[in-house]
C-alpha cells in the first residue's frame, strides 16, 4: 500500500450500523475538509487517465460529481452527469436498477454522449455495482462506448466490481475496504 493510499484511508471515516444495522459506512466527506487528501486522490485518477483515450466522463449523483468535476477539468474533458430520476432538465433516458430491498432508477440526458465517444464511468464507490452497471446500460443506449467504470472505494465483499467486470467494463478503484 502507498503513501498516498495509507493516508487517503486513513482520512476516510467508518461509521457503524448506518444507514442500517450491521453496515459499515465508509464516510468519504471527510476528504473534501482535507486539500491534501483530496489532491492525492484528484492527482491519481488524473495520472491514471491522462494519457488515455476517454472522450467523455460520466459521474454519478453525487458525492462522484466532486471528484470528477476536478478530474474534467485537468484532463479537459466534458463532464456528463447520471443522476436520480427526476433530476435532470430536458429530455431524458433512464434506467432502473435493483436495490437490496426495491429498486431505484438514474436517468442521462439524451444529448450528453453519442456514437463514436469512449466514456468513462465514475462514482465514489462501488458496493453491488448496480448504478454503475445502470449508468453504463444508459452510455450504451446513446450509442457511445465505455471504457472503464471508475471509483475511489471497492467494497469487494460485496461483488459489484466482479459483477461490472463479468458485464465487460473494465474497473478501477484506488482502494479496498473489506467487510460491509
Amino acid at each position: 500500500m502507498s503513501y498516498d493510499e495509507c493516508y487517503v484511508k486513513s482520512v476516510i471515516r467508518t461509521i457503524p450500523d448506518w444507514p442500517e444495522p450491521g453496515v459499515q459506512f465508509r464516510d468519504i466527506t471527510p476528504i473534501f475538509k482535507d486539500p491534501k487528501a483530496l489532491r492525492m486522490v484528484s492527482d491519481a485518477f488524473i495520472q491514471r487517465y491522462i494519457d488515455s483515450d476517454i472522450t467523455h466522463i460520466a459521474s454519478i449523483d453525487a458525492r462522484g460529481f466532486l471528484i470528477s468535476s476536478i478530474m474534467a477539468y485537468h484532463l479537459n474533458l466534458p463532464l456528463v452527469l447520471v443522476r436520480k430520476k427526476g433530476k435532470l432538465p430536458g429530455e431524458t433516458i433512464h434506467q432502473e436498477y435493483a436495490l437490496e430491498y426495491g429498486s431505484a432508477s438514474v436517468e442521462m440526458q439524451l444529448d450528453a454522449v453519442g456514437p463514436g465517444d469512449r466514456v468513462l464511468v465514475f462514482d465514489d464507490l462501488i458496493a453491488t455495482g448496480g448504478t454503475i452497471l445502470a449508468a453504463c446500460t444508459l452510455v450504451k443506449k446513446l450509442g457511445a462506448s465505455v471504457s472503464e467504470a471508475a471509483a475511489l472505494i471497492d467494497l469487494p465483499d460485496l461483488q459489484g466490481s466482479t459483477l461490472i467486470q463479468d458485464s465487460g467494463v473494465p474497473v478501477h478503484t484506488l482502494m479496498a475496504f473489506e467487510g460491509l
